[in-house]
């Protein structure tokens, strides 16, 4: 007598994290080996060392690196939250899609029974190029609406994802988080690093604190995703029948006004603050030249990092913070599919800052 038994039950459950040391891929691998999941970690460095993680090395953008590297190993379930940002979007689209596609073909004939996409809600709002031009659906959004009349690299990463899924039989999600903050250094996005030192050279400088952003984001509705929160939801829907083959929105499940979250971060900081005040005031203007400032603070207190563009990306905060338009996300299909995960975005903040500073990364 015989047994049929798919390749996903013949090796035991293991963990691909692509992206590893990025906000999301860091806080994946250590939701993942909390629950006891043997974890390949892959990105283009390694990361640190510990128990249930084997790091794998290569560069996404090359396909035959990704195939030596993946040839000897058998993932059951792919968490793909690696991206690299490019000048323009087609260049976006090009590498991108490429790196997901090569991948995915890299695993071709492994156990893969699920793959987990992340992506954001660029999907609603189009790409940074065409950021909120033109006419997009109403806030809250869901899950159900249109792709925007754009090119997208979110929607060729989906579609190179489906394609694969069709071809080689695994289930997918794709999860739409808004602005991520979790524990990572060196990364192109990084609110929660970024607004944490800039209250820190402020302090330094005895300068407010001051919001870069627009009146709309200051007095607006907004929402976010702790990182922490994503990983549970990314390991949720890979792991829960009902959950495969959907995309999903992720945030806190709290909103917030950012006249109101701007006083709560700065007393944390212990330091006086401004908020909107007529303009934005982009923080790539004001604080540009701050390299020394950082280095000799960084010095005077003992921090881990000198280097002033591996703590913060101003760009990003700038970005989020200076939109003229009102951005909030639905949760109701994720509750109800049955994900009851919840975060308080400012406790979210300043967890995230406690960790900064045991980690001697903030004074």
């Amino acid at each position: 007598m015989t047994t049929d038994h798919s390749p996903a039950d013949i090796h035991p459950r293991t963990a691909l994290v692509v992206g590893a040391t990025g906000i999301a891929g860091s806080a994946l691998v250590e939701k993942l080996t909390a629950e006891g999941w043997p974890v390949l970690a892959l990105s283009r460095r390694p990361g640190v060392t510990q128990e249930g993680v084997r790091w794998l090395s290569a560069d996404l953008t090359s396909a035959e690196a990704l195939a030596a590297v993946l040839a000897p190993e058998h993932p059951t379930h792919v968490f793909f939250t690696a991206w690299s940002r490019r000048d323009t979007e087609e260049e976006n689209i090009e590498v991108n899609a490429a790196m997901l596609r090569d991948l995915l073909a890299a695993l071709r004939g492994k156990p893969v029974a699920h793959v987990a996409l992340m992506t954001g809600l660029k999907h609603y709002l189009g790409p940074f190029e065409a950021y909120a031009a033109g006419e997009m659906a109403d806030t809250p959004f869901h899950e159900e609406e249109p792709r925007l009349p754009v090119r997208n690299f979110y929607y060729a990463q989906e579609d190179e994802l489906f394609a694969a899924a069709a071809e080689q039989g695994f289930t997918w999600s794709v999860h739409r988080a808004h602005t991520v903050i979790g524990h990572a250094v060196g990364n192109a996005m990084n609110m929660g690093l970024t607004l944490a030192t800039q209250a820190a050279l402020c302090r330094d400088a005895g300068e407010p604190f001051v919001f870069p952003g627009s009146e709309t984001q200051w007095n607006g509705l907004t929402d976010m995703t702790d990182a922490g929160l994503l990983a549970e939801h990314m390991l949720w829907a890979s792991t829960t029948p009902g959950a495969a083959d959907e995309a999903f929105n992720i945030v806190n499940g709290d909103v917030f006004r950012w006249r109101w979250m701007w006083p709560q971060l700065a007393a944390w900081f212990g330091v006086d603050w401004e908020g909107y005040d007529g303009a934005p005031r982009p923080l790539e203007q004001a604080m540009a030249g701050r390299q020394e400032q950082w280095a000799d603070l960084a010095g005077r207190h003992g921090l881990a990092e000198l280097r002033l563009d591996r703590m913060a990306s101003w760009w990003h905060t700038d970005s989020d913070l200076g939109r003229g338009i009102e951005v909030v996300t639905d949760m109701g299909k994720s509750r109800v599919a049955g994900f009851t995960g919840y975060r308080r975005t400012l406790d979210a903040f300043t967890t995230l800052f406690e960790r900064y500073r045991a980690e001697k990364l903030i004074p």
